[in-house]
């Protein structure tokens, strides 16, 4: 990147499309500023440029316009320190042709923002927008504004009651005092290039009542506006506050446990590698992998999913989950900047920061819309009374309130404020989207692609059967798990788990030792034990034509049979299977009633496949190369398919890639989130499924907002021109519309029925 240089800032009083598109034109003005994304979600601004540029410069153009702003020193707090997943962000999308603009966004601070420029954060005026309202309204600098502007209304309306010889006078005097911060602001926006901001067509609007004698009126609509905009910034804050609520899951403090000893510290300064105490009740503060203890801990906080999971020695644990029923010592696996919790909300802030092609259509449509909007007013000011002979107060009347009807914020607004509800929805229960690109193109998919082992299944063998030949079935298990002991290899666990649920107490076992390729000897209970494949058994005793037909029909069902020799008895065999996840079958069947294809591709043996491809009822591909799963997503998609790719990312990294959204199957902190587009931390099968219903809401529910923003203008737009409604109404029309739009993407924050 040559000598480019990357500032990150802290933006206080944004909460609409509006502000972060005047922000992001000002600074891009500014000499030696290479690129500017803002995210009005996470209320930061990113600028990258080439070192020349003047920091205080850029610090003052964005004061200037009404914001706060503070430099985030160095890093946030919040930041994986080598890997930055800014670069991995751009370069992984283009891929996808996801339009990421090469933005480069460092961590996101996760402390609630309550950041260095709070206090200056309500600054005046129109798009003053706070951030999450810190404390009631009316301590806001915004709301302190608007009861002045409500106050000064009323004082006139009095005045005018008896004294009505000045009354135009105290109407003039309750304009400017909402007037006046507006106009500042219009003005800096002007020259900040942007001259069609909505608090320029304010000002004019005003003014123009105020010439035309209508000052009564002009009061009223700026006391509206400042109304309407008092609400929108509730409205944003509440959006805004359901991704920060994730991050007040993760408990402050936590028991570390050093020399024997256990003090209580500050969970961010927990280092990986340490071992914290979790008494029952308590959240955990960390990710990590349990070290002694069994408990059941309750996922819902960061799952959504109801049933605690009963977790024991080496199971991993997420930070903001809560420990049940028994103490539990857990060895932390992520820094404080890196749990599950702080990665999902800072994937999530970088994803609004990330815009949607119907967005950047919006935003495009708008620069020409406000100015043709404005041409309109002129020509119905300046056209009736020229050639009509009509009233140049009735006309000019007219101009003023087609200007107010114009203002496009509510269609602005009406993109980012459904996909920023929808991203949040999203991750509260474990799907997480990078950007409103992603979440457009899940809503189109016609078909997916899945991994089988990992995906659909458990990615760990399970003991299916256990068969008797010459000893029974509690002997088999005793033998072959003696034997095993102390063996990683997962067909081992496997074994080692079984007889652990049976509470079969095991012999030692003597000089065990691998033959490679057959299996395992050793001596058990003073015995030659040999536990290995079917053929190296058939080699030492010979086994029967009843036998190998019942090993035969369990390899035709995809398992993996071994055979247990005791002595020179043939004592039994045990067959092994990675099994399907419980949700897998009904998260197939749910994405087969939406109408989308379903394929499994894998690079397991053909037999296996189709055993768990038949279970259920899904086409199989098997004995897949990587390149070859890659070579399948591009057949499908040339077959006009729009297609979805999901497995655990290492090995689908290539089809990830290449198919239209790849979607990450894993727990937590090992997903592969740099290549996929999306990511199903909590590995349920019923979540592909339910990640594209959310992107068809989400479409559907901006749909619905773009329609009211578009309607209501339309409708005052008539009422006007024909003499029905005035000014005041036509701020309503606008304020009005913003609102409705910005409650109607809340819609999205609650999960679908």
């Amino acid at each position: 990147m040559g000598e480019t240089v990357e500032k990150r800032y802290r933006v206080g009083g944004m909460d609409c499309a509006g502000c972060a598109a005047k922000i992001d034109t000002a600074v891009r003005r500014i000499p030696g500023v290479e690129d500017v994304s803002v995210s009005v979600t996470a209320g930061t601004m990113t600028v990258r440029h080439d070192g020349s540029s003047d920091l205080a410069a850029i610090e003052k153009k964005v004061t200037s316009l009404g914001y706060s702003v503070s430099q985030v020193a160095g890093r946030l707090p919040v930041e994986t320190p080598p890997a930055d997943h800014s670069h991995h962000d751009h370069r992984d999308h283009d891929h996808a042709g996801h339009d990421h603009q090469g933005h480069a966004h460092e961590g996101h601070n996760h402390e609630g923002h309550k950041h260095s420029g709070e206090k200056a954060t309500d600054s005046l005026g129109l798009h003053g927008h706070d951030a999450p309202m810190a404390g009631p309204w009316w301590q806001t600098k915004k709301g302190r504004l608007t009861i002045l502007s409500g106050a000064a209304l009323v004082v006139a309306y009095i005045i005018g009651h008896f004294v009505p010889a000045i009354a135009s006078y105290a109407f003039i005097v309750a304009v400017l005092v909402g007037l006046v911060p507006i106009a500042r602001r219009a003005v800096a926006a002007a020259f900040a290039g942007t001259p069609f901001s909505i608090e320029m067509l304010m000002t004019i609007a005003a003014l123009g009542a105020v010439i035309i004698h209508a000052g009564e009126e002009a009061a009223t609509v700026v006391f509206l506006f400042l109304v309407g905009e008092l609400l929108e910034g509730v409205a944003a804050g509440k959006a805004r506050a359901s991704i920060q609520s994730l991050t007040t899951l993760v408990p402050k403090r936590a028991f570390l446990e050093e020399n024997g000893t256990t003090r209580e510290v500050p969970a961010e300064s927990l280092a990986v590698g340490s071992t914290i105490l979790v008494r029952p009740g308590d959240r955990i503060a960390a990710d990590g992998a349990i070290l002694s203890g069994e408990s059941a801990i309750d996922e819902a906080p960061v799952t959504g999913e109801s049933t605690p999971v009963r977790k024991g020695e080496g199971d991993t644990i997420f930070a903001g989950t809560v420990n049940g029923d028994a103490a539990l010592r857990v060895k932390v696996t992520a820094a404080a900047a890196d749990n599950t919790i702080a990665r999902v909300v800072r994937l999530v802030e970088e994803a609004q920061e990330s815009k949607a092609p119907t967005e950047r259509f919006i935003d495009r449509f708008s620069r020409y819309y406000t100015p043709g909007v404005v041409a309109v007013a002129a020509l119905v000011a300046i056209l009736p009374p020229l050639l009509a002979g009509g009233a140049w107060d009735e006309w000019i009347y007219k101009g003023l309130a087609i200007l107010l009807i114009g203002c496009p914020c509510a269609l602005v607004i009406s993109t980012p404020a459904a996909i920023a509800a929808s991203l949040s929805s999203g991750a509260r229960r474990g799907l997480l989207l990078k950007g409103g690109a992603v979440l457009e193109n899940l809503g189109k998919v016609t078909a997916v692609a899945l991994d089988k082992t990992g995906t659909l299944t458990e990615g760990k063998p399970q003991v299916t059967d256990v068969i008797a030949f010459g000893k029974n079935e509690a002997e088999v298990l005793k033998y072959a798990a003696a034997l095993e002991t102390g063996s990683s290899h997962p067909l081992a666990l496997a074994i080692l788990a079984r007889a652990a649920a049976a509470q079969i107490p095991l012999p030692a076992a003597t000089d065990a030792k691998a033959l490679g390729g057959k299996g395992m000897t050793g001596m058990v209970a003073g015995q030659p034990v040999f536990f290995g494949s079917p053929k190296a058994a058939g080699e030492q005793v010979p086994l029967s034509s009843d036998q190998t037909a019942r090993i035969t029909v369990l390899n035709d069902d995809g398992k993996t049979v071994s055979v247990l020799i005791v002595g020179d008895t043939l004592a039994g065999a045990i067959a092994m299977r990675d099994e399907p996840r419980d949700d897998a079958k009904s998260g197939l069947e749910a994405l087969t009633e939406a109408g989308i294809k379903t394929v499994m591709l894998t690079g397991d043996n053909h037999r296996t496949a189709e055993a768990i491809g038949r279970q259920l009822g899904i086409e199989v591909r098997a004995e897949l190369m990587p390149e070859d799963k890659q070579r399948i997503v591009n057949e499908l998609k040339r077959g006009g398919l729009i297609v979805a790719k999901v497995g655990d990312g290492i090995n689908d990294a290539p089809a990830l890639a290449t198919a239209d959204v790849g979607i990450a199957m894993g727990g937590g902190t090992d997903v592969a989130l740099e290549t996929a587009d999306a990511a199903i931390l909590h590995g349920r099968v019923t979540d592909v499924a339910a990640m594209i219903a959310l992107s068809k809401r989400t479409m559907r529910n901006i749909i619905e907002n773009i329609t009211i923003a578009l309607g209501l203008k339309a409708v005052f737009l008539v009422t006007t021109i024909a003499g029905i409604t005035g000014l005041w109404p036509a701020i309503l029309a606008d304020t009005g519309a913003t609102v409705l739009v910005t409650i109607n993407a809340l819609r999205l924050l609650k999960p679908a029925k």
